[in-house]
């Protein structure tokens, strides 16, 4: 696989000693699977440009670790387009040049953290084969669990005490902040959350904390006014393929939930590919950049999330976790075997969490993937979908239950082939590649389609199939959903009842 990399991971990598941790792991799987790894002429071009004497030296004296393509790809009308839209600079002229190598199919893939670059890759109708650190590492070791270097145990909350101050993890928090031991120390008695490796090396760090409704914002441009805050105070996860970020997002919006808190707030510095990275995933979930912080430590950035409850149908993501009520909702069957993988918030007692480690993208992910053949193939963005947990053991009456919330994103009905429709399920999908194989060629005149949707919720209580009967959700045995079916408000209304569920998740 000829895999193309863009300039700032080329720069990453050569101007820092050590290379950051993700930067690591993503060359550790390149090299794994004899990857070639290309680098464009552009690029060493603007390299060579670089401001940073140590950084033009630094590649120069590793240029030969890569292949540098030989030819370069001409413009055609696809590529004209874009770059008279989008490209406003030279460096904007690089990116659309790396761009065309990959649609023009002179390489297999492109890593790249810039947003504009993977935007324009939408336009072009390839976002499939340009990628993220993060999306190329799940896509790799979803295709390769055999050859992971360590498995990802759980997220599980600990004591500031407890924790090895020393371990390289936290390397670049003292790097960018001077008081970091000291701060950390003093927090010996408070709970962060914490995700280790199977060889007990860290590779995700949280630490949230609720400000006072009179908290001093004097050192932050433009002042923040008051309101009952949540803030991100320390937040790092090392890109590893195991969307532990997501998985840290719900656990911050849990508790601005259960706090009943108004805005979310994080300050951080933004001069590196981890904090740009950070930067832009809470960007997708709906934080936007406030302002500035002044701290002894130079300027941070001021990301904010408004919490206040609202919903926004045409992007569920930056509103979440609150729904619509009026939108259209669904019910839906998940066969026990996929269920826990899927959602594994949403164990049932019958079920050892033992079993169920957070070890995969699609576990972690808010994100997730459902496939159908349902006829009805008309959903959108904003519509509620109920999940209905097939029988597991016993009556029906009793083991199939309501279990799980969740938003629909988008749908993807116009698949082009079997390969296109593994690209897009394989990162948030409970299936293994050969067992997606089976789902396309299941059956040939009714291909199935996919549901990009957000977990939202797990319900408190189980409604099993006899009390949705006496509520009237289902009219009978026989009348069980076997794809995606309307339900009215009211059948709603009676799931919500019954299943003790947060209303004020809901927006009327």
């Amino acid at each position: 696989m000829r895999v193309l990399l863009d300039t700032n991971i080329i720069i990453y990598r050569e101007a820092n000693t050590p290379p950051r941790p993700e930067i690591g792991v993503l060359f550790g799987w390149m090299d794994r699977l004899h990857h070639d790894k290309c680098i464009h002429p552009a690029t060493i071009e603007e390299i060579r440009r670089h401001g940073d004497v140590r950084v033009v030296k630094a590649f120069e004296a590793k240029i030969t670790n890569y292949h540098e393509l030989k030819t370069i790809a001409p413009d055609n009308d696809d590529i004209r387009s874009i770059r008279s839209r989008y490209d406003r600079n030279p460096n904007d002229h690089t990116d659309s040049s790396i761009l065309n190598e990959v649609f023009c199919d002179r390489v297999d893939a492109l890593i790249t953290e810039d947003r504009k670059i993977h935007q324009k890759a939408s336009e072009l109708g390839i976002p499939e084969r340009v990628f993220t650190i993060d999306a190329f590492l799940e896509k790799v070791t979803a295709e390769n669990p055999d050859l992971a270097d360590y498995k990802v145990l759980s997220v599980k909350k600990e004591y500031f005490g407890n924790i090895d101050i020393d371990d390289n993890f936290f390397h670049s928090f003292r790097e960018d902040y001077r008081e970091f031991n000291r701060w950390f120390n003093k927090k010996s008695d408070e709970i962060a959350y914490i995700c280790k490796s199977d060889q007990d090396e860290i590779v995700a760090f949280l630490y949230v904390k609720t400000d006072a409704e009179d908290e001093n914002y004097s050192d932050v441009v433009p002042i923040l006014n008051p309101a009952r805050r949540l803030k991100i105070g320390t937040m790092k996860v090392i890109s590893n393929g195991f969307k532990l970020g997501e998985r840290f997002l719900k656990i911050i919006f849990d508790n601005a939930l259960l706090q009943s808190i108004e805005e979310v707030y994080v300050t951080l510095f933004n001069n590196s590919l981890e904090q740009n990275r950070l930067c832009a995933l809470l960007e997708d979930w709906g934080f936007y950049r406030h302002g500035i912080k002044r701290t002894i430590n130079g300027e941070e950035i001021v990301l904010v999330r408004n919490f206040r409850p609202y919903a926004n149908t045409e992007n569920p993501c930056i509103s979440y976790p609150y729904l619509s009520y009026n939108s259209r909702k669904f019910i839906v069957p998940i066969y026990p075997a996929y269920h826990t993988e899927l959602f594994p918030d949403s164990i049932l007692r019958t079920e050892s969490p033992l079993n169920f480690v957070e070890n995969r993208p699609n576990r972690n992910a808010i994100s997730k993937v459902y496939i159908s053949r349902s006829y009805e193939r008309c959903l959108k963005p904003g519509d509620i979908i109920v999940f209905y947990r097939t029988a597991f053991k016993g009556p029906a009456f009793y083991t199939s239950v309501t279990t799980t919330i969740g938003v629909v994103q988008n749908i993807k009905t116009n698949i082009r082939s079997e390969s296109q429709f593994i690209e897009l399920c394989r990162k948030r999908s409970v299936f293994t590649d050969d067992e997606l194989r089976e789902h396309w060629n299941y059956y040939r005149n009714n291909r199935p389609f996919i549901v990009n949707f957000l977990y939202v919720y797990t319900f408190p209580k189980r409604m099993n199939l006899q009390a949705l009967i006496n509520a009237g959700v289902i009219s009978s045995t026989d009348s069980v959903p076997r794809g995606f079916e309307q339900i009215t408000d009211e059948q709603f209304n009676k799931i919500l009842e019954g299943s003790n569920a947060d209303k004020r998740l809901i927006i009327y």
